[in-house]
């Protein structure tokens, strides 16, 4: 079967690109985007689909247009003719639904700044003088999501999490697929003294309470592995990242997937403090590695770390709880460096790729089977 995954783009490699790139090795798939970064492809491990990967034409760095023509060109985008089945696995291109059916949709979250985070980005990212543009920008572009997505056959989603999204924004009911993770890549190893952080450098993934909590703790030493893409308010928060990093705080704005896994395997413990994540891919990696994980108590973690089991969940967190968290967690690691590990390690299993080849590939079967909402007639191209 040939098969075509549309992604906004992969010119920066997160959790959602490393699902695209494993999709297309898995299933011997071509994927489609807009601006490419061969490099970091490599660096992440996979030269071996680097040469199924296409260009669908460059887009700006900077949003709103980075968006907005990235959606343009896969709504005009048309290839039915020479593929079977396309997934679609970035929210900005799920407008390629409209001309490439069958297709399903793998959700990681609904357009996060037009909805759930749209309050947040517009009162902490957005000018006050630009806001009412903003507004219209979000009005229109939740118009174009609704109207796009009855062309979706079957919507599949990343968590629990993001499933409510997709019901309460897009009226649409999804099936859970956990992200893939390539558990035997990971392995543990003696703690070397750090704590690690493996995030985009964005301004929702609220690095500055890191930053704040081991200002606070001298004797504590923490890693930072954020990636970041170069349009300007990655940029500005990376800088002002840089600006209020303390000394016992290091940040590495790229790593290879072997130096990635070095770090996960001698680090004490995974923080994160994302905001409402969608799943976080960073907590299985860490939890595969045999490390267990601080992170808020909201969001995707929930389905993914076990309080008091493979780590520690934090309520309403604030620098103060995060800062007693990490305490509390070195004092049990230092009077049992294995306390978590076996859990840890168990606990990740349960999202190995296989796992999530074998209901992908089921869920593109059902697709095949069934009229579905993508392929009635109404949906018009």
């Amino acid at each position: 079967m040939r098969i075509a995954i549309f992604h906004n783009f992969i010119d920066n490699i997160g959790g959602a690109e490393i699902v695209s790139l494993t999709l297309a090795r898995e299933l011997g798939a071509d994927i489609y985007t807009t601006n490419i970064d061969p490099i970091k492809i490599r660096h992440m491990g996979f030269s071996d689909v680097l040469p199924r990967v296409f260009s669908i034409g460059k887009v700006p760095l900077n949003p709103p247009w980075r968006q907005q023509i990235a959606q343009g060109k896969f709504r005009r985008l048309d290839l039915k003719a020479k593929y079977d089945f396309f997934i679609i696995a970035g929210d900005w291109a799920m407008s390629g639904a409209v001309k490439n059916r069958p297709n399903l949709w793998y959700v990681h979250s609904p357009i996060r700044e037009i909805w759930d985070l749209y309050p947040y980005v517009r009162e902490s990212m957005v000018p006050s003088w630009c806001r009412l543009f903003f507004d219209l920008w979000v009005m229109v572009n939740r118009y174009l999501n609704r109207k796009y997505v009855v062309a979706v056959g079957r919507v599949v989603c990343n968590s629990e999490n993001t499933k409510k999204r997709v019901k309460q924004f897009l009226q649409r009911d999804a099936t859970v697929i956990h992200p893939p993770i390539e558990i035997s890549k990971f392995h543990e190893a003696p703690s070397k003294g750090y704590w690690l952080s493996v995030n985009r450098l964005i301004k929702h993934k609220r690095i500055e309470l890191q930053m704040k909590a081991f200002a606070g703790l001298p004797g504590e030493r923490l890693v930072i592995v954020g990636s970041y893409e170069q349009s300007d308010h990655f940029l500005e928060y990376a800088a002002s990242c840089e600006k209020i990093k303390p000394n016992n705080v290091e940040i590495k704005s790229w790593v290879s997937h072997e130096e990635l896994v070095e770090l996960y395997a001698h680090c004490k413990g995974l923080i994160t403090t994302s905001q409402d994540e969608d799943f976080g891919m960073n907590a299985v990696e860490a939890m595969a590695s045999g490390k267990p994980v601080i992170a808020p108590d909201e969001g995707g973690y929930r389905e993914t770390v076990v309080h008091g089991q493979t780590g520690i969940l934090i309520d309403a967190i604030d620098e103060n709880k995060l800062r007693n968290a990490i305490l509390k967690l070195g004092e049990e690691l230092a009077h049992d460096p294995a306390k978590y590990r076996e859990a840890c390690q168990i606990s990740a299993r349960r999202f190995g790729t296989g796992v999530f080849i074998e209901k992908i590939k089921s869920e593109i079967s059902l697709s095949l089977n069934a009229t579905g909402p993508g392929r009635s007639s109404h949906a018009k191209e």
